[in-house]
């Protein structure tokens, strides 16, 4: 791995932190506010749902792209990006007032999408979509969620690699549903050079999606459902090989990536019975702590690989270490196996 490269992967590192740390620092306004989704979290069917809405987004967006429509797709996900933008800032300042930097995200879309407003915007989006997607799914329906979700993205990614012709149709719409990880001072997503030759990372569903998950799956796909996720999200993966790990300027992951695995680690700070760590300004507990750490170990090994050049899929890793570390957190914490796993209502 080249230096640069080193310094790529702490930056993308460092967007998940911002997005894990802003959920979680939104969900108890969040919660306070009544933005909670669903009347019942716990109900798995939510999980079904969802996923369905990531699949038919995804087949949406790809429908689009084939009819040249990509500028209705363009709108589509800057319209959401500033209204999950507005509940982030509504978190801060009176409504009203939070509507005047969520319009200045779109703006900053429209006008001049360089890879810093992305990436502005992606946390944004981030943050807000799997706050208001951890509040609105409870343990067991947010673990399903990721394991089904970690499935699918394999399976459109190595089986029918619709994920990546989906990636490969949003690329060049400078929009967030890819976090931008340039690797020199100069680089510029604006310069004419195109996003696809250089994209590297394979992500996940988000719809931001609220879900915007790409997949189309952070989709808001997760995710509120700004389908961008999984839909978008899903825009997680890659295009196409990437040059030589010395020879790129930047490289791509999917915003859903990020908003998924994150959607769990909201959850169990919501909705798990384990003792609050009483950090600051945080709403946070042992099994979402260690979800964040396993969610960042997957995310290691994920980049590990995109630096040799392919496209994978992320959600494998990423879900499966959240989970992983969740399980693991909840143990410690004392909390029974079956109450983790949102069963014991069940027995």
């Amino acid at each position: 791995m080249f230096p640069r490269e080193y310094r790529g992967v702490a930056f993308v590192v460092g967007l998940f932190v911002i997005v894990q740390l802003g959920a979680l620092a939104l969900v108890p306004e969040f919660a306070a506010s009544g933005y909670q989704a669903v009347e019942n979290p716990d109900n798995p069917a939510n999980s079904v749902l969802y996923v369905v809405a990531i699949v038919a987004m995804t087949g949406l967006m790809l429908a689009a792209f084939r009819y040249d429509f990509d500028g209705a797709i363009r709108l589509l996900i800057v319209g959401v990006s500033a209204w999950l933008s507005w509940y982030v800032f509504s978190a801060i300042v009176p409504p009203l007032a939070a509507a005047v930097p969520a319009v200045a995200v779109a703006v900053g879309l429209l006008v001049h999408p360089e890879w810093y407003v992305i990436d502005t915007a992606g946390v944004l989006m981030g943050a807000g979509a799997a706050g208001l997607f951890g509040i609105s799914f409870g343990l067991l329906p947010a673990l399903i969620l990721l394991a089904v979700l970690a499935v699918y993205d394999a399976v459109s990614v190595y089986g029918t690699e619709h994920m990546l012709s989906l990636a490969e149709g949003v690329m060049d719409l400078n929009i967030p549903v890819v976090l931008v990880i340039p690797l020199s001072l100069s680089y510029s997503l604006l310069d004419g050079e195109s996003a696809s030759d250089e994209a590297a990372g394979v992500g996940a569903d988000e719809e931001v999606e609220g879900d915007a998950n790409t997949d189309a799956d952070v989709g808001v796909d997760a995710d509120a459902n700004a389908e961008v996720d999984n839909d978008a999200t899903d825009a997680e993966s890659e295009v196409a090989e990437s040059p030589e790990p010395g020879d790129r300027d930047a490289f791509f992951i999917g915003l859903g990536d990020a908003v998924i695995p994150t959607v769990l680690i909201a959850s169990a700070a919501t909705f798990s019975p384990a003792a609050d760590l009483s950090v600051p300004l945080l709403g946070v507990n042992l099994p979402a702590l260690l979800a964040m750490v396993g969610t960042l170990g997957g995310l290691l090994v994920l980049m590990r690989w995109v630096i040799r050049g392919r496209a994978h899929a992320g959600l494998p890793l990423l879900n499966g270490g959240a989970i992983g570390g969740y399980l693991i957190g909840s143990v410690v914490a004392g909390v029974p196996l079956l109450e983790a796993l949102g069963l014991a209502t069940f027995f």
